[in-house]
């Protein structure tokens, strides 16, 4: 079955914009730049991550980076109109699939794959007595030598923070990226291979409404698992700013533009403005970020290469799993491939915000989930390739 209207989200046709298309090579400049950044200033960052909102001494939100990921978020959140959630039950055999994949199987398939490669066979290159600094757990005040999880309450630079595994860092991260469905970049994927829009659209929203539920949830029992526990209070917040506050500002304004100056003047002029503003958002909060890590890489320059091979490995795992099923449950090609390809791509903009709030800029955490950034555009343009190449494989909307 078709959706009767396909405007849930406004897109641009004409596929990848040019912030879009060299997503990868904007986010290695970035890398590049928040490096020489931190060699060259590094008392910039740290006066910037320090301008923050503290809770008991510690602190909790960097006013910076909210700001800025407030900005990743809500360009994406204006575009939705939820009113178009309640026809997805004309389709619910691709809408089914879609949350099963998103919600009861990529989650734990990452947590695996990524304690494997990180905590087993990456271990060694990692090293298995490597560090890394978190943030206190949001509103923990533990003694100095308390354990907490698989961290011991440490003072570093006058702070009390956080010491972890580094591996078990960077396996937050990865679990970060595990509960976030892509509720972005999958529309431009999704036409990119020809998908149906209608689907791909609605899947935007319901999995924004579910994030304010089960993102917390996964996230808390995962980090658990983990051995990085999170309060819920943690989650509830992160979850609250990050996601929550867009999508009610969304909601609002594009209600409120619409009634002052109509749908058209809406989509045409209010949506190109915004256009470019989550991706430059994102590329500031970056360069920030590695103006931190920068000693890490250095030290290790393969760091990211460790980090990237079971995020690379779970996408793929992810898309054939939901492609396959698509299949079996004998789906159009129109609604198959966005099915796979949204469960495949991460929200990383969450993703990042979440770790960043949880374990601070600097963290091994944060790390991980600005990987998933690089290697998004690459790996989800290779999958495209493969659903154009595979079209005959389904029905479609012809047939």
């Amino acid at each position: 079955m078709k959706f009767a209207d396909d405007s849930c989200i406004t897109k641009e046709p004409g596929g990848l914009s040019f912030f879009e298309r060299y997503l990868t090579l904007w986010v290695a400049l970035c890398i590049l730049a928040g490096i020489g950044l931190g060699r060259i200033a590094p008392g910039t960052a740290k006066f910037l991550d320090g301008l923050s909102i503290n809770v008991n001494g510690a602190p909790v939100v960097s006013i910076p980076i909210a700001i800025c990921l407030f900005f990743m978020m809500y360009p994406i959140m204006v575009k939705i109109d939820f009113a178009e959630v309640l026809k997805a039950g004309r389709s619910a055999k691709p809408v089914t699939l879609t949350l099963v994949l998103n919600w009861a199987i990529k989650p734990f398939t990452m947590y695996a794959i990524s304690a494997f490669f990180l905590g087993v066979l990456f271990l060694r290159f990692i090293g298995p007595d490597a560090v890394d600094y978190v943030k206190m757990p949001l509103g923990l005040d533990l003694d100095l030598g308390a354990v907490y999880g698989a961290g011991r309450v440490v003072m570093h630079e006058g702070v009390k923070v956080l010491q972890v595994p580094l591996w078990r860092s960077y396996l937050a991260g990865c679990i970060l990226l595990g509960i976030a469905p892509c509720t972005a970049m999958v529309l431009v994927w999704g036409y990119l291979a020809k998908g149906n829009d209608g689907h791909t659209l609605v899947m935007v929203a319901i999995n924004s409404l579910t994030m304010l539920v089960l993102y917390g949830l996964l996230g808390g029992y995962l980090l658990g698992v983990g051995r990085l526990p999170v309060p819920w209070q943690a989650l509830v917040l992160s979850i609250g700013i990050y996601v929550a506050l867009p999508l009610v500002a969304g909601y609002v304004s594009r209600k409120w533009i619409v009634a002052a100056k109509g749908e058209a003047w809406f989509r045409e002029k209010f949506l190109h403005v915004l256009t470019p503003v989550t991706i430059i958002a994102l590329l500031i909060t970056l360069v920030l970020l590695f103006s931190f890590k920068g000693d890490v890489i250095l030290a290790n320059p393969l760091t990211i290469l460790w980090i990237a091979i079971p995020l690379f490995i779970q996408t793929n795992l992810i898309f054939w799993i939901g492609y396959g099923a698509a299949r079996v449950m004998k789906l159009r090609y129109e609604d198959a491939a966005p099915s796979a390809m949204i469960g495949a791509s991460n929200h990383f903009e969450v993703a990042i915000a979440t770790a960043t709030m949880l374990y601070g800029l600097a963290s091994g955490a944060a790390l991980a989930t600005v990987v998933g950034v690089l290697i998004e555009v690459p790996v989800m343009l290779f999958l495209v390739r493969i659903c154009l190449r595979t079209r005959g494989w389904f029905g479609t909307a012809q047939s």
